[in-house]
């Protein structure tokens, strides 16, 4: 009987794996996997930042003109921050876009146990962010999204930092601002 239960349990668990990745590919199974995957290919463009200490300062005289004490505490816990984003420039591009450039990121942080924290209409962006968290404390977050005004874009924004959920929602506001400064 046990013999029997093997075959199919394998066979549910190998197909369950192959819905949560899909994507272009073998599908990548971290968000560094993923960046690494896609650095470097036609129409990706990735920008990587570690503030050093005169960036912080200026941000943060920035953060208080713009958003208050939020913004300001968001932008000192940060890290280290990286954003990914793609544009079709070549037929084989538009392809990735189509076999779910979308669905494997977000495979990606529901596999590594990424929280949702809202839909992006609610932040006043098009960027769903997910939050790696415990409790109050958000130890990373990720938002995927689109680029304005470029169609089959895609973007993947990762923030790696000490923040809490206010913080994330305060710097997420100004995420369409911060990726199209990127991806020029």
């Amino acid at each position: 009987m046990i013999q029997k239960l093997r075959l199919p349990v394998l066979f549910l668990i190998l197909l369950m794996a192959g819905c949560r990745t899909a994507g272009p590919g073998t599908p990548a199974t971290t968000v560094a996997s993923f960046f690494s995957k896609y650095q470097g290919r036609s129409g990706f463009k990735t920008m990587d930042w570690s503030a050093d200490l005169l960036e912080r300062l200026a941000l943060v005289r920035a953060a208080k003109l713009l958003g208050g004490s939020e913004l300001t505490n968001a932008i000192t816990g940060i890290r280290k921050a990286r954003v990914i984003s793609f544009a079709p420039v070549t037929g084989s591009a538009e392809n990735l876009a189509q076999q779910g450039l979308v669905q494997e990121a977000t495979g990606i942080l529901q596999g590594n146990r990424y929280e949702p924290i809202s839909a992006g209409t609610a932040l006043g962006n098009d960027y769903k962010v997910s939050v790696r968290a415990n409790g109050d404390r958000v130890s990373e977050f990720a938002a995927i999204g689109q680029l304005p005004d470029v169609t089959d874009s895609f973007v993947l924004v990762d923030v790696e930092g000490n923040f809490t959920r206010a913080q994330v929602q305060a710097l997420t506001k100004y995420l369409p601002q911060i990726v199209q400064a990127t991806a020029q």
